[in-house]
């Protein structure tokens, strides 16, 4: 077994392997690709150790968190480049959608009950966590998940690390060895169609849906159709198009960008990832790796110092820490400060609908509201901004990340990630050290959406994102 998988692997259950057991499973939850997949890696061992095929099963229901259009439609048009390119890669792929709470919700189940062994992929967010959990203390068979999230296995870090400066040094010397590419291949004996055709699964044939079909699929789930679908001018799901975006960065922008990555209104100044890599579709190591080699070092090495060193930070902390989606997650300094300035007179008051609408009075700040609701991302200069003003218009810090946390997971192609959840308990002093005392602010690091256009051209993205101007 490679060095990477026995450190990314942990078992979910005590329940032996059923040696009698017909295939192994692979349930495919937030790893929504084949390449650089170390849950597949470990699937594919597995099955050829025991001498069985393996099944990859991958599903869609209306249950998760902040169930959508955006979402719904993102994974659907992703599956269906899974499927089609599966077969020659020598994967068995299946797609099943529940469109209504109330089906059947055991697919997973018996699915299981007809496998060796069921390995599934380790995320702390999303609800996948908790999901797996319910389902390894029910499961007749072994289950283990494996993490593929982090460049450098998550293990390597036995607790939850201060800030970035503790963690880079520790990445730093294990970064090289991560980085090595290892060979994907498929599992020796082949799936066979019988044993296909036997499975008591009512699979789509997402393969053949064009895309009116995929958005039929969509329109008849029970979920929240007040999201609609990123257009393509945007982003388009899928591996190739993460490639696309990749290689054009890599070929473009990132030989200033340090200078433009500070810039929001430079469309073509950042990557733009960050859907990519929360759904899995392509993997942080590839990206690294790429952008490593294309230089120039400077540059390279400020934007992995984004997507390797923050990245795994807040990855680590999401692991490490089941209350990194409340205030309790944060350092006790900042409980300290907030508990002094709880009652501080806020410059304004606004509900969670007026927020998401975008019906503040600063016009910074309802740009940045309406790039995330149109595009589904804020770029990061930005999303600080709008994290930070929040505090200042909520009447308690714990409304004011409730507040963020479902404007972010509910509209952002990358929410409900542990970057994003990071992110914005940045805004409230993790993985940051104390400052001057302020109102409100207390001793978090003040931002001010006013002094945002000394330091660039914020009126131009006000322009650019305002509703009746029309986004450019």
């Amino acid at each position: 077994m490679h060095a990477q998988l026995a450190l990314r692997a942990e078992r979910c259950n005590e329940v032996r392997l059923q040696p009698e057991g017909e295939y192994v499973l692979y349930w495919m939850q937030s790893t929504h690709r084949f390449e650089e997949n170390w849950a597949l890696r470990f699937a594919v061992l597995e099955a050829d150790r025991l001498n069985r095929p393996l099944l990859i099963h991958q599903g869609l229901d209306p249950t998760y968190p902040h169930a959508n259009d955006r979402i719904h439609s993102f994974v659907l048009e992703n599956a269906r480049a899974l499927a089609r390119r599966a077969e020659s890669l020598g994967y068995t792929y299946q797609f099943v959608v529940r469109c209504r709470r109330d089906d059947d919700r055991r697919v997973v189940d018996r699915l299981a009950a007809r496998a060796c062994l069921v390995v599934t992929d380790r995320f702390p967010t999303c609800g996948i966590a908790e999901r797996t959990a319910r389902f390894a203390a029910r499961a007749p068979c072994r289950v283990v998940a494996v993490e593929s999230y982090t460049v450098v296995p998550a293990a390597h870090f036995g607790k939850s690390e201060f800030a970035a400066r503790t963690i880079r040094p520790k990445l730093a010397k294990l970064i090289e060895g991560a980085l090595e590419p290892v060979e994907d291949r498929a599992p020796r004996r082949a799936f066979a169609d019988s044993l296909a055709s036997g499975l008591d699964v009512e699979r789509l044939a997402i393969g053949a849906c064009d895309d009116a079909a995929i958005a039929h699929e969509v329109a008849r789930c029970e979920i929240d159709h007040a999201v609609p679908p990123v257009a393509r001018t945007y982003f388009t799901s899928g591996l190739d198009a993460a490639r696309a975006r990749l290689h054009h960065f890599c070929a473009g922008a990132l030989v200033d960008y340090e200078q433009r990555r500070s810039d929001p209104t430079d469309a073509e100044g950042s990557s733009r990832l960050s859907p990519y890599l929360h759904f899995g579709q392509i993997s942080a190591a590839e990206v690294a790796r790429a952008v490593r080699d294309a230089g120039p070092a400077a540059s390279a090495e400020k934007y992995l110092d984004q997507l390797i060193t923050w990245r795994e930070l807040a990855f680590n902390f999401c692991v490490r820490d089941a209350r990194h989606a409340q205030l309790r997650g944060l350092p006790d300094w900042v409980h300290r400060t907030m508990e002094q300035h709880k009652d501080d007179p806020r410059e304004a008051h606004y509900t969670l609908r007026e927020l998401e609408e975008g019906r503040t009075h600063d016009a910074l700040w309802n740009a940045a509201q309406h790039e995330l609701r149109t595009t589904g991302v804020i770029h990061n200069v930005v999303r600080m901004l709008w994290g930070k003003s929040v505090m200042q218009w909520t009447n308690r810090y714990k409304t004011a990340l409730d507040h963020l946390l479902l404007l972010n997971d509910k509209w952002a192609l990358d929410g409900r990630d542990p970057a994003s959840v990071g992110g914005i308990q940045w805004c409230f002093g993790k993985f940051d050290r104390p400052w001057f005392n302020k109102p409100v602010w207390g001793t978090m690091r003040p931002m001010s959406l006013a002094r945002a256009y000394d330091k660039w051209d914020a009126a131009g993205y006000v322009r650019q994102w305002t509703p009746e101007n029309g986004p450019r």
